[in-house]
């Protein structure tokens, strides 16, 4: 997932017994030091995960502490190349566990029998709307609403109302203001194509989006670039000097933007329109052929704990799945609750997804 938790990406090297690994492609290098080649007996357990993977030491620590295991993290890149690289090496995992599939690409993981089921301890604890395996190959771990979010300067010093609809979006006053990602290289990206499919109609959204094109849509290849280049309403984008007061991010920006201010201001710059969310939602498993099934099924209980559900907001910027873990002020202050995010059904997107991304792909890039 390419998201807002880049913000809190940081060095976990060594500290506190978590090791962090660079994911790289080539059979020499993926391999090695990972939790696959260490034996069944092994005490470190190897998380292979996306690059925004991020948790706190002190929570790191305490799975250790509890059950004996170290966590070693194998960090491969966006959530799409990562999953790749499972795909390439499956029955020969590079690590123990797998984290960060969403439900945009979750039926790739399945289809390709990356996982071994398991059903994680304290899974009655989880939300049931993010359960989407009866078979528990995966296990929910996080939610992230993918929204337009707009520059409340701008558009206070425009008097213009920011829109709050999908349909919002199309209208004349919008023209040129909107930057997205592009589908078939970005989560967030993918996760708003998916919200105009949604709330369009599988007959609807590409007549929706020519007319988004004629409405000035710019597309670039993933969130780094369209929030803290192109957006003006980021702290990346005031520096850089953008000019686009509409993005396509997430309903957890706005408290970013606040926690990493100097100093931190009474109000966020930015806004959520949350008509325009589509729900996201990250999952971790088990990986078929892995060497220490034991550490690894401990770090799925651990991952759904209230104790790392807890520490999930404000080092990944996205909210826990179980029902008894807490929000931090920060987000219950500063962010949105979207109480109807759109959704497809898994086996809609898995049916659809490379359709609709190449149709997509014909409309608004080529």
């Amino acid at each position: 997932m390419n998201t807002t938790k880049k913000y809190a990406s940081t060095a976990l090297a060594a500290a506190l017994g978590v090791t962090v690994l660079a994911g790289c492609s080539g059979s020499d290098d993926t391999s090695a030091g990972s939790g696959a080649s260490k034996g069944s007996g092994s005490k470190t357990v190897t998380l292979v995960t996306h690059d925004s993977f991020n948790a706190s030491e002190a929570v790191l620590k305490q799975f250790t502490k509890e059950s004996g295991y170290t966590v070693e993290l194998l960090k491969s890149g966006d959530a799409g190349a990562a999953l790749n690289q499972e795909i390439l090496t499956k029955g020969s995992p590079r690590g123990d566990v797998f984290f960060g599939v969403d439900n945009t690409l979750l039926s790739r993981a399945l289809d390709n029998g990356l996982f071994t089921a398991y059903e994680a301890k304290g899974l009655d604890r989880v939300a049931d709307s993010t359960e989407q395996d009866d078979e528990h190959r995966v296990t929910p771990v996080d939610t992230g609403d993918i929204c337009v979010n707009y520059d409340k300067k701008y558009f206070a010093d425009k008097k213009l109302a920011p829109p709050q609809t999908f349909e919002d979006l199309l209208k004349p006053a919008y023209k040129n203001l909107l930057v997205t990602e592009n589908a078939a290289t970005s989560s967030p990206g993918l996760g708003f194509l998916l919200g105009t499919v949604a709330t369009q109609g599988e007959d609807g959204y590409e007549a929706y989006w020519k007319k988004l094109k004629a409405n000035g849509v710019k597309v670039v290849d993933g969130w780094e670039q369209a929030y803290n280049e192109e957006f003006s309403g980021s702290a990346g984008g005031k520096k850089a000097k953008a000019d686009r007061p509409l993005v396509v991010s997430y309903a957890s920006s706005p408290p970013v933007e606040v926690l990493y201010a100097d100093p931190q201001p009474k109000e966020a710059p930015t806004g959520v329109s949350t008509g325009t969310c589509f729900r996201q939602t990250e999952y971790a498993g088990l990986l078929k052929g892995a060497k220490n099934e034991a550490g690894g099924k401990a770090l799925l209980d651990f991952l759904i704990s209230k104790t790392f559900q807890e520490d999930v907001p404000l080092n990944m910027f996205v909210s826990p799945v179980v029902t008894d873990a807490k929000l931090p002020e920060i987000f219950t202050e500063f962010g949105e609750t979207v109480e109807k995010p759109a959704t497809v059904a898994p086996d809609k997107i898995a049916a659809n997804r490379e359709q609709w991304v190449r149709s997509w792909n014909s409309l608004v890039v080529k």
